[in-house]
């Protein structure tokens, strides 16, 4: 190989690496709305409810979908199958919520019911406690890595992946 195809392909090299350490993680798939995902929960036979009766992601007494990850459907739909529990969300990407990367507002977030039974033992007999966050609430990690807050009326879950 003569000095120059080597220079040429060394450049080359550097300007993969460059570029590869340049490049950021791509931002999460998300619905766009709220009736794009409700549909796609509805047909797994995930329900939800609001206090406000409404949707509106803007009104923190609504219930709303709007924005929120397609990995955290996937992991509502792949918990209620792994625990063959009803599961019934009573929060996602609404207003009211605390901020943050991993926020409900940024789609990473639902709350889920604990007025079911079978999801309040499935999720402490099944997942690993993790200590208590800042506020008291109980931590439990799932196997994919998960995290369940119990926050009393309802279990504060951040999907970090579409697994239970």
């Amino acid at each position: 190989m003569g000095l120059l195809s080597a220079r040429t392909l060394i450049t080359a090299a550097a300007s993969v690496l460059l570029m590869a350490g340049s490049a950021q993680a791509a931002a999460p798939a998300k619905y766009a709305t709220h009736a794009e995902a409700t549909a796609v929960l509805k047909k797994a036979g995930v329900t939800s409810t609001s206090s406000g009766n409404c949707s509106d992601w803007n009104k923190k007494s609504c219930t709303s979908f709007t924005r929120i990850n397609k990995a955290s459907v996937a992991g509502v739909i792949a918990f209620k199958k792994a625990s063959g529990c009803k599961v019934i969300i009573t929060g996602g990407t609404e207003a009211g919520h605390a901020s943050g990367t991993y926020s409900h507002r940024n789609g990473y977030k639902t709350d889920i019911s604990t007025k079911v039974a079978c999801v309040n033992t499935y999720i402490t007999r099944k997942f690993a406690k993790a200590g208590k966050r800042s506020d008291g609430a109980a931590l439990y990690k799932s196997p994919a890595g998960n995290v369940y807050a119990n926050e009393g009326s309802h279990w504060d879950v951040t999907h970090y992946n579409s697994k239970a």
